[in-house]
């Protein structure tokens, strides 16, 4: 599996030449394979890259800005879903890649899962803690009711 990057080597826009060297660089710290391909020099890529966005991802325009991203011929996303996966600790489930052994990636879908345990475990302890007091006032009301028979 290939990952692309799609950018535009000759960009006018401060912003892209960011949002390229953002994604190059995180790519890199992360050692992940990936190609980059110019869309300012190579018409076939830039053509590539237009047909290949799917429709509901471009634009109101229509032409999607580099840097545009895939895995093989699979969308990953352009460079805010990008941030989004950096930001949540999931670039490896964004590019469609498994994470390395030991990496943080995986280590916190380990503590995810413990997460959704312990909530899981507080949840059922709070059922617990309902239903006795549900059956305490059930009892007093018992006790009540039987009191005001007496009298």
């Amino acid at each position: 599996m290939v990952i692309k990057v799609f950018l535009a080597s000759s960009s006018g826009s401060t912003a892209i030449k960011k949002k390229q060297q953002d994604v190059v660089g995180f790519l890199e710290a992360l050692k992940v394979d990936y190609t980059e391909l110019d869309i300012a020099c190579n018409e076939d890529n830039r053509l590539w890259m237009r047909q290949n966005v799917p429709k509901d991802k471009k634009p109101a325009n229509g032409i999607p800005l580099p840097p545009q991203i895939f895995n093989e011929d699979s969308y990953c996303g352009d460079y805010e879903t990008f941030f989004d996966a950096k930001e949540d600790n999931s670039v490896f489930a964004f590019l469609g890649l498994p994470p390395p052994p030991g990496s943080k990636a995986r280590e916190g879908e380990e503590e995810d899962e413990e997460q959704v345990y312990c909530l899981q475990e507080e949840e059922d302890l709070q059922s617990e803690e309902e239903e006795e007091l549900r059956q305490l006032e059930e009892e007093e009301e018992a006790e009540a009711q039987e009191e005001e028979e007496a009298e």
